[in-house]
């Protein structure tokens, strides 16, 4: 007999953070438009400046976290997830300062919170990958090669295969996979927020 499919296996909790955070991922990439093959410097700077100050923040309470939960921070190869660095260094390569603003985000309460952060974080890796290609077309770009939306080159993939097998072991483990998609889509909530004052005019409505 063919094995059953456990409704509470580790493996659902990938599956509703797809489904449980769709909507907030759609607006967001509404709201950037990255893909806008009108994209000028003036917004992509924009754009760039607010993904900073946003990583920073978001960074800053998953450090907390880790500090706290050196174990688990250490599982999910979070010291290598780093990014704001990388936004600041892309800015710099346009010739543009680097704003010091950042919102004020939600404390990191436990693991369960810190993969859910994880999970906007990380996924805007392989949507990076389509938005660094599209970029490279750019002619306001000639000869300027941009590091944070895709920063794992080659190993996009299997940094986000980590990332999913860290979040099934840890609901495998006893974790709240309801509160692992909350901070989810908070963290979309917050990002979209944050980054509205970039968005096009068409995108934004009146």
């Amino acid at each position: 007999m063919a094995a059953q499919t456990d409704p509470r296996s580790d493996g659902d909790v990938l599956r509703a953070l797809r489904t449980g955070t769709a909507e907030e991922h759609r607006l967001l990439e509404e709201t950037l438009d990255l893909l806008d093959p009108d994209l000028d410097r003036d917004r992509l700077v924009h754009v760039l400046g607010l993904m900073h100050g946003f990583w920073t923040a978001a960074e800053r309470g998953l450090d907390e976290w880790a500090a706290c939960h050196p174990a688990d921070a250490a599982a999910a190869d979070w010291a290598r997830r780093r990014r704001a660095g990388l936004f600041a260094a892309d800015l710099a390569a346009l010739g543009a300062p680097v704003p010091v603003a950042a919102p004020g985000l939600p404390a990191v309460a436990g693991t369960d919170e810190a993969l859910g952060r994880l999970y906007v974080l990380e996924g805007s890796t392989l949507g990076g990958t389509f938005i660094d290609r599209h970029l490279a077309t750019l002619p306001l770009l000639a000869g300027v090669r941009l590091r944070a939306f895709s920063p794992y080159d080659a190993d996009t993939g299997a940094m986000w295969a980590a990332y999913r097998r860290v979040v099934r072991a840890h609901v495998a483990a006893g974790g709240d996979a309801a509160r692992v998609v909350a901070a989810a889509r908070g963290t979309f909530h917050e990002l979209s927020e944050w980054c509205r004052p970039a968005a096009r005019a068409q995108a934004v409505g009146a």
